[in-house]
Parts: C-alpha cells; structure tokens; sequence
C-alpha cells in the first residue's frame, strides 16, 4: 500500500517552513527533491570511499570505482538498455543532448534535414541549431495545436530521405504533454532517421524500455529523479555510439596516448573525459533505487490522482486559463495556467511569502509562449509525494494573490 504520509517522511526538506508557512513545494518539474537515503549516499561516499575511479590500484579506489560501475549497472537494468556499455553518465541532459549533436557534426552534410518538435525545451533546440549552422543541415519543427499537443499529420508530410535526425521530448516540461513517441520514433525508421528522445520530464514518473521503444538516444537527469544534480545519463544504441566520435577530449577517454597518434578507450569511456561527478553517478543509482522502491505503478496512481484534483481545483478560480492537452491521459503531473489580465511572476511571487514554490516564467520553452502570446505561465508540477492538501492550500492562496492584484 502507498503510504504518502510515509513516503514524505523520507524527504526531511519537505518537513520545513518557508515564510513562517509549512513548505509547498509544487516546482519538481525543475528539480525533485532528495531522499534521505541518497543524501546518506553521498554522505558515505565522502566519508569512507572518497577517491578517484578506474585508475588506482589502492582500496578506496577499488571501492569507489565498484560503486560507480554497479550504478551504471542499475542505470541500465532501470531503463532495459542492452548492454551497460550503452549507458554514458554525464553532467545532465542538456551535455547528453550536446554530446550527440557534437558526433553528428561529422556525419551531417549541407541539406540534410533534421526536425524538432515545437514542444522543446531549449537545452533540445539550440543545439541542434548550432549543429545546423555548422553544417549546413536543414532544421524543420514539428508544429502543436492550441492543445499544446504536436500535429503528426504535419510531422508525416515533414519526413523524407533528407530526414536524418529526429529529436523530441518524452514529456513537455512547459505543459506536460505527453508525447506519442511510439509513433514518431517508428515514423522516423521508417526513412532510414536517427531519433533522440528527451526524457528528462518522463523519468520521474514513468520508466521507459528503450530497447522496447527501439529508440536510438535517450537522455535523462537525476535530478528530476530524487537524485543529485550536476549528473545524468545518454543512453545510446551500441552501433551509434561506435560511429560517432569522442565528445571531449583528456584523461579516461584513450587507449594510448603518443605525440604522434592517440587511440580511443572503448565504450563507454570514449565518452566520459576527465574525472567524473564520482560521488554523483553512486547516488543517481541510489535514487533509482528507491524510486523503484516506492514503485512506479504507485508513482503514477498518486500523480494521475493530483493532476485530476489538482486541474478541478484550479479551475474553480475565476479568470484561469490552462495550457496543454484537455484529455488528461495525455499529460503528466503538470498545471501550466495564467490569470487574466495578472502576470504569472506577481503570483508566484506573492503565493512564495505564503510557503509555496511554483515556477513562473518561460520554463526554457519560449516558443510555446510564444505560440500561446504570453510572456510565461505559472506552472504547478507535482511529485508523487505531494498531497491533495497542499494543492487546497495552493488554490486558496493562488485566490489571495488574484484578490490583492486585482
């Protein structure tokens, strides 16, 4: 049985006050908050291992690069990747994403075409840009609805035999649509592209099987997934990872190292340059860890539970307007919603004194506002450990603020 109250005493910043107000924290779609078994990770880690990886022959190195290749390890059963060599651990999704748009610069020629969905959040869209510049590549976007839901009548007339990349995300971390990637991704092969999903927003709430999925990459960060920051994962199909080329040069990275010539290690470590967030990869295995603990089917049953509560309530407030798909099925645990004629930054500003944490603004996805003519939104994202309480004390004090700048 899932046990909210339980499960929040495992988060000990979910216990604070903030303004003199019992801590809401609705911004989890920025970053989640950390358990604390993975603070006790890090913890250990520093005080009893706390040395450099595949390089010594001492014990604490033995003992720290065995922590790190069993997080790997657990990094690749989460997500059913193939082989652990296939899991590259970086800084986060946004290096993930730029590793692979780096490789293609190699393969790429003057108009080919890539596409992009119109649902992005930037750190998947100016890469792909830059690596269009440099190339000469094509960049053509996959066009949404006033639903916030992409148009796949419009993505299938976009594919063609100049079609080599496609990139989209899992999860809109602006409107929390969720994605048919199923389908883009076979819409794709089916032309002989190459697909990258974004699944920074997923993660947290579902657990994706890339090699169900037959995806080529998929990125992701921990954390949005109980984990650290600083520290994430590009999955990569074993084929495209041997094709593409190192992403940084340095130390890990070579087999042999001459003036003359260097030769590459091979995967994983051609991608994984220098001296890795050690005590980071540790703790995102432990955060995956206890995710799975607590359980997916019972993460989703909670979060489906707050959405429904969570868009009732919200749209007893008069004036509100919500952004993003109608049919809840097709969104995850995200509110994006303005008031009329109040900026969504003096909300969040205001609802802030009374304890509680939204996001307002862009959300790094300005052509969506852009899309909708609005300068931003106030997004209300939630986790499995959020209550249907917290979202009263959201709406009511959502209310206050309508009142005061009214």
């Amino acid at each position: 049985m899932f046990d909210v109250q339980k499960v929040r005493a495992d988060f000990p910043i979910l216990s604070q006050q903030v303004n003199g107000k019992p801590l809401v924290y609705f911004d989890n779609g920025a970053t989640s908050q950390t358990p604390q078994v993975v603070i006790d990770t890090i913890v250990d880690y520093y005080s009893r291992y706390n040395a450099n990886i595949h390089r010594g022959v001492h014990t604490l190195s033995q003992l720290a690069t065995d922590a790190y290749e069993e997080a790997r390890l657990k990094i690749q059963k989460h997500f059913n990747a193939k082989h652990n060599y296939e899991i590259i651990l970086t800084s986060g999704t946004t290096e993930s994403i730029n590793l692979v748009a780096n490789g293609f610069a190699s393969i790429l020629q003057k108009d080919d075409e890539v596409i992009v969905s119109a649902l992005e959040h930037h750190s998947n869209i100016v890469p792909w840009q830059m690596l269009c510049e440099h190339t000469g590549a094509i960049l053509k976007v996959i066009p949404m609805s006033i639903h916030g839901e992409l148009i796949m009548e419009e993505y299938d007339k976009l594919l063609s035999n100049k079609t080599k990349l496609v990139f989209c995300n899992h999860i809109s971390n602006a409107l929390g649509t969720l994605n048919p990637i199923e389908y883009i991704i076979k819409k794709a092969h089916g032309v002989g592209a190459a697909v990258l999903i974004d699944g920074a927003q997923a993660c947290p709430h579902l657990k994706p099987d890339v090699q169900a999925l037959d995806v080529d990459f998929y990125v992701a960060s921990a954390h949005k997934m109980c984990g650290p920051t600083g520290v994430g994962m590009l999955y990569g199909k074993e084929e495209w990872l041997r094709k593409l080329p190192p992403y940084k040069g340095g130390g890990e990275m070579i087999a042999t190292v001459t003036f003359e010539k260097t030769t590459y290690a091979d995967l994983p470590h051609k991608f994984e340059a220098g001296t890795p967030n050690i005590c980071g990869g540790i703790a995102f295995g432990a955060a995956i860890d206890y995710m799975n603990t607590v359980g997916f089917d019972n993460i989703a049953k909670q979060e489906e539970e707050l959405l429904a509560y969570g868009t009732k309530k919200v749209q007893e407030i008069e004036g509100v307007t919500i952004y993003g798909p109608e049919d809840l099925s097709k969104k995850a645990s995200v509110i994006s919603f303005n008031i009329e004629g109040i900026h969504p930054y003096d909300i969040g500003t205001i609802i802030d004194k009374l304890g509680i944490a939204v996001r307002t603004g862009h959300h790094c996805a300005q052509p969506i506002m852009d899309f909708f003519k609005i300068p931003g939104t106030i997004r209300a994202s939630f986790a499995f450990y959020n209550t249907k309480e917290e979202i009263d004390i959201f709406v009511e004090a959502v209310k206050k603020a309508k009142l005061m700048l009214s």
